[in-house]
């Protein structure tokens, strides 16, 4: 078995992983979500004091299955420095005491392996990446041949749905408020920009359309009536009508080209149910196999981590004490 930390942000997140049958033992997540909403955002320092709370509680529920673990996995890269290096020091505590090797996960690799938790990889697969850092169409043809043949130019998809929350005073995290209140607004009501829609390039930007929409609500506080709550509603459905809006003109140009014989959608803003209707409409009509995340891994977790773990302990990729660090961005997942 393979035991697996996950602290890249703001959950704290342990598993455990049968390497041969891929069984998912054991797994808990401690999310921080509730501390970070009164300053709506994640707050880095705040979240690694959080994981050295979280993180050795959950541990303690492990230790029936130390002896019969092999290695241990956590993520290094990519994520914030701080919260990293608390599941990293743990990871290292725990493969010198117990005496087994160590295993260093990308993150991002973990959220393409979100799709075979307890199941066999199926590759070769395109994958479109979409979480609250990161906004990326990714070829994987194995674990260890991934290529970025798209990403954003600035912003993430993720994060333009926390801040444009945070604009109108909705909560953290942003997606499933901004999901939520766009259910009950008209998705017409408000024309905004479909960013780089003139644009032949295949990649991505968010800062003009969350600019865009902070001029709208800042005209609509400014008015007789001010910001009401039907106007929230509406500024939701309309922004999410054109955040999806450009992330499908983009995916188009990329069909068109080509379409992939497997396609999945992953990352926490992947759970938004806007944007995998329209993925799988593009599916159906390429006859592409699309592939989802169940919701509960859509966000960060040690499942994931422990997947990936599987594939990298049968490679025997293993990485020194000495030689591990964190890593807070990269350029590519390979």
């Amino acid at each position: 078995m393979i035991l697996s930390i996950e602290s890249s942000c703001d959950d704290s997140s342990i598993a455990i992983t049968d390497s041969q049958t891929l069984e998912l033992v054991y797994h808990k997540k401690i999310s921080q979500e509730l501390q970070h909403s009164v300053y709506g955002g994640v707050v880095p320092e705040l979240a690694a004091r959080l994981h050295i709370e979280a993180l050795p509680k959950i541990l303690e529920e492990c230790e029936e299955y130390f002896p019969k673990l092999k290695a241990i996995a956590v993520t290094n890269a990519p994520g914030l420095s701080v919260t990293l290096m608390e599941g990293v020091t743990m990871a290292k505590a725990l493969a010198i005491s117990l005496n087994l090797p160590l295993i260093a996960v990308n993150h991002l690799k973990g959220h393409i392996y979100s799709l075979f938790i307890e199941k066999q990889e199926i590759m070769p697969i395109t994958i479109l990446l979409v979480s609250g850092g990161h906004t990326q169409i990714i070829e994987a043809n194995s674990l260890t041949d991934m290529k970025i043949i798209a990403s954003t130019i600035d912003d993430s998809f993720g994060e333009s749905f926390d801040k444009v929350s945070k604009m109108m005073g909705l909560g953290y995290p942003g997606g499933p408020v901004v999901q939520e209140y766009g259910l009950k607004g008209d998705e017409n009501k408000i024309e905004l920009p479909v960013p780089l829609r003139q644009s032949p390039e295949i990649m991505f930007s968010y800062s003009g359309l969350k600019n865009a929409v902070r001029m709208k609500i800042e005209k609509l506080e400014n008015s007789e009536t001010g910001l009401s709550e039907q106007d929230k509603y509406d500024v939701c459905a309309s922004f999410q009508k054109t955040a999806v809006a450009h992330i499908m003109q983009k995916t188009k140009k990329l069909f068109k080209q080509k379409a992939p014989k497997n396609f999945a959608i992953v990352g926490g803003a992947s759970a938004n149910i806007y944007l995998r209707t329209q993925i799988e409409e593009l599916c159906n009509t390429h006859k592409t196999k699309l592939f989802l995340s169940e919701l509960k891994y859509c966000s960060d977790n040690a499942a994931m981590i422990g997947r990936v773990a599987v594939e990298q302990y049968k490679n025997k990729d293993f990485i020194s004490i000495d030689e591990i660090d964190v890593q807070t961005r990269i350029k590519a997942c390979s």
